[in-house]
């Protein structure tokens, strides 16, 4: 395994002193900004410091042309803001969205971006077909594992508006997800009171009740 300087002065648990100017100096000298690790994923600095929730380094990085779509990540081989997300990084995943990241649906249900998110049921609208006639598929629409998936991501981002969206479109309430949780978990770890007493109210309950 190998890593650059780069890596180095992003490393966990970033907020180094100096870390912005660090990440200049390091540029001029001759760092390369989108230099990959090399071991079990191709992570650049930028993935680091989102990691991190470095946002002062993050943006130094991007200034210095990081590519903030670079793949790679250690979740799901995404980008930076894969990262960002699934590690409850909010600051850098703002910032991330702020530069210009594009989301997926579960990115976006994390950070309760209801306009991206709406973009992805847009054409699941009322049928025209009479009620008793099957509906055609529809391969533009989330399936259902997608929507669930999304569904956690929410409870874990907090996001009350996004989690009530997707379960009115099929979401599982009681899917055990990462880390052994169930969406009410996620939000329980999250210190998001009012969305567990909400979940709770529809029948939502934790993995160790699931038996």
């Amino acid at each position: 395994m190998s890593r650059s300087l780069l890596h180095v002065a992003t490393d966990w648990p970033g907020h180094f002193p100096n870390g912005a100017r660090t990440m200049v100096a390091l540029i001029a000298a001759g760092a390369e900004v989108n230099a990959r690790f090399t071991g079990p994923h191709t992570e650049t600095p930028l993935h680091w410091a989102a990691s991190s929730d470095d946002v002062a380094v993050l943006d130094a990085l991007l200034d210095a042309g990081a590519d903030i779509e670079a793949p790679g990540a250690v979740i799901g081989g995404g980008a930076p803001l894969a990262d960002a997300v699934a590690f409850g990084q909010w600051k850098t995943a703002r910032r991330l969205v702020e530069r210009g990241a594009r989301t997926t649906l579960w990115q976006a249900d994390a950070l309760g971006l209801m306009d991206r998110v709406e973009k992805h049921f847009a054409d699941d609208g009322p049928s025209a077909l009479a009620p008793w006639l099957p509906r055609p598929p529809r391969p533009d629409v989330p399936p259902p594992n997608e929507i669930t998936h999304a569904f956690w991501c929410a409870c874990h981002g907090s996001q009350r508006e996004a989690a009530e969206f997707l379960l009115a479109r099929g979401a599982a309430l009681n899917w055990i997800g990462y880390d052994g949780l169930t969406p009410m978990d996620a939000a329980r770890r999250s210190e998001a009171g009012a969305l567990v007493e909400w979940l709770a109210n529809r029948g939502a309950k934790s993995a160790k009740d699931l038996g």
